[in-house]
């Protein structure tokens, strides 16, 4: 089974992030772990450690006993506090166990600390290898019928292929797979061709419906979410454009702006140490 790890900070904006974990554990059995990290601040001082801990595990078995009754396909719920630096908890749980993905909020509200989720989900995404889901301002879709793969012409943007299909085949999902760029060069178009033709070939054989596409414009992050609505999509697959030292915790610019703009789920998924297998680099 998964193990998906979910950040929770009390707020109803970081429930979503539950919501969404429960949804996909309905076609991918899980067993779900909230995670809560202990850090006082102005906003609401519980005095001590153990009546912060006593708050934390109150909240959990309340969340607890009303989530429980969502799930399906022998799927599990249980919670953990922990201590220490926000992301790096949450990050050192889900990379615990060898298969795993992160569930989160974008967007947390005022608890122990204001934004406790919104000042560290680009931190956790930037942390791990893991495969994180996010959502911001909104409840999840019922199910997961098509997802957009946007592809550009850089080798880690594989990468995301091999998980996005089996999200694809556990919902039985169409995967559009869109070259996506902010030039019309013959060089670049080529290249893309490539990619999609390759990307199609792989899903194909994995017996996954796919729809291929090219779209060009200023801002790629526009138009992906653009392109997403027209086709009533419910996620976006990225790569999180990581540098080597995530120190800074820079994303990208593109994947930045994707999580900051997105009104649908987003999977993001960062670059790792590759070698070539076939058509597709994988992680060595």
């Amino acid at each position: 089974m998964n193990h998906i790890i979910i950040p929770i900070d009390f707020s109803n904006e970081s429930l979503f992030g539950l919501d969404l974990a429960i949804m996909l554990s309905k076609k991918m059995p899980s067993k779900l772990q909230m995670v809560y990290v202990q850090k006082k601040s102005a906003d609401y001082s519980p005095g001590t450690k153990e009546e912060e801990f006593s708050f934390a595990e109150k909240n959990f078995k309340k969340i607890k006993e009303k989530y429980s009754k969502k799930l399906y396909n022998g799927s599990t719920l249980s919670y953990i506090i922990k201590t220490g630096r926000i992301y790096r908890e949450v990050v050192h749980q889900a990379e615990s166990f060898k298969k795993s993905f992160v569930v989160t909020s974008t967007h947390g509200a005022s608890g122990f600390e204001k934004f406790f989720i919104g000042s560290n989900t680009f931190k956790i995404i930037s942390a791990t290898i893991k495969p994180v889901f996010s959502i911001r301002h909104t409840k999840p879709p019922t199910r997961i019928r098509r997802i957009i793969l946007p592809l550009d012409i850089t080798v880690d943007t594989r990468q995301k292929i091999p998980f996005t299909a089996e999200v694809a085949a556990a919902f039985n999902a169409v995967v559009h797979v869109i070259g996506v760029s902010t030039s019309q060069s013959d060089e670049i178009k080529r290249k893309l061709s490539m990619y999609i033709n390759q990307t199609a070939e792989y899903l194909k054989k994995h017996e996954i419906e796919c729809k291929t596409d090219f779209i060009t414009g200023s801002n790629i992050t526009d138009i992906t979410i653009d392109y997403a609505h027209e086709h009533h999509a419910d996620l976006i697959s990225m790569m999180t454009e990581q540098p080597h030292n995530v120190s800074n915790f820079v994303l990208g610019n593109y994947a930045q702006q994707m999580l900051n703009k997105a009104d649908i789920p987003v999977l993001s998924i960062s670059p790792k140490e590759l070698h070539v297998a076939g058509n597709f680099a994988t992680q060595g």
